[in-house]
């Protein structure tokens, strides 16, 4: 490899990471470590940060990380380089989840590049949206984007599943609300006006008072914990509870969890692509009976990774993400 080869090369490698950082995570919390060694990069899981209470096996955490590796597989695809990728590589390091090789040049896929502009603009959306639907041809793509990963997108169209769907999430919210465990931990990553810290959830990305929506109403998390916190802006036009979907996987397996991290990311951002914006709601897969029910009662016996919710915003929340620098290791070959 010559040497503006194997520059274009590192160059490649490191825009990768630096999308990656960019990815969702619970809370933001952002799980995640990288060590790069030549051209080879290491997605590792970072478990200081890992929700010990609401996340005890870690699969909200690899979830997390998977949607991180999606954004390096991308980055790379759109940058002209096929990403060679093993997953869970050594059963020795468990936290070691993935290496990314770039190989042979190859030219940008345009899909690729249009997901990969939506990395730094999509977006974790808070509260309800506007009454404009999502249009049908959208939601095909999007249950597309799931398969073509791994995964399902489930579409909750009946009223009676919607509802059971929007009483377990209230059901576990307002339990683990009453859990100082849960509630001290969720309360680890809200972050105060002003505050400096580039992780966890800004005070401005949920509104100030909770706002239901239509027809049903899924709970949101309360991270301002009774303080005078988060945005003051008009929501009243954004009541609707949007299109719910759920997204599965046919087993449950710490591979399972990485393919439901990239089947996410990449919905995600189609979704973005198409100005959708999406809302989490992990509460009541936290909770090992509930989500048992959801599988078995809601999904058809494929489990449940993900609940969100899916609709045009009207706002325009921010976020925050720990420099490359943070959360990266360079080494020699």
């Amino acid at each position: 490899m010559n040497t503006r080869t194997s520059n274009a090369v590192a160059g490649a490698a490191h825009a990768a990471i630096e999308a990656a950082i960019w990815a969702p995570s619970v809370h933001n919390t952002q799980p995640w470590s990288f060590a790069l060694t030549g051209d080879e990069i290491s997605l590792r899981a970072d478990t200081d940060r890992k929700l010990h209470v609401a996340d005890a096996t870690g699969r909200q955490m690899l979830i997390s990380c998977g949607a991180a590796l999606f954004n390096v597989r991308i980055t790379l695809s759109a940058l002209g380089y096929e990403p060679a990728v093993r997953v869970l590589p050594d059963p020795d390091r468990p936290s070691l989840l993935a290496t990314v090789r770039p190989r042979s040049n190859v030219r940008g896929d345009e899909d690729a590049c249009l997901l990969h502009g939506e990395i730094p603009l999509r977006r974790t959306h808070r509260a309800g949206f506007s009454a404009l639907p999502v249009p049908d041809p959208v939601i095909d793509a999007l249950t597309a984007d799931a398969s073509a990963e791994g995964a399902a997108l489930v579409l909750v169209r009946a009223e009676s599943t919607m509802r059971v769907l929007a009483a377990l999430t209230s059901a576990a919210q307002e339990i683990e609300a009453q859990d100082r465990a849960f509630t001290l931990e969720m309360m680890r990553w809200a972050r105060p006006p002003g505050s400096s810290r580039r992780d966890g959830i800004p005070a401005r990305s949920y509104p100030a008072a909770p706002r239901r929506t239509r027809p049903e109403h899924f709970a949101q998390r309360d991270y301002a914990g009774g303080n005078r916190w988060g945005s003051e802006d008009d929501l009243a036009l954004s009541s609707e509870t949007g299109l719910v979907t759920v997204l599965t996987t046919t087993g449950d397996s710490r591979e399972d969890w990485l393919v439901a991290g990239q089947s996410l990311q990449r919905v995600l951002l189609h979704a973005s692509a198409y100005g959708l914006s999406a809302a989490f709601h992990t509460q009541a897969l936290e909770m090992r009976d509930l989500r048992e029910f959801i599988r078995r009662h809601v999904c058809g016996g494929t489990f449940p990774q993900m609940i969100l919710r899916l609709g045009f915003a009207l706002d325009d929340t921010s976020s925050v993400r720990r420099p490359a620098s943070e959360v990266l290791e360079e080494r020699r070959a």
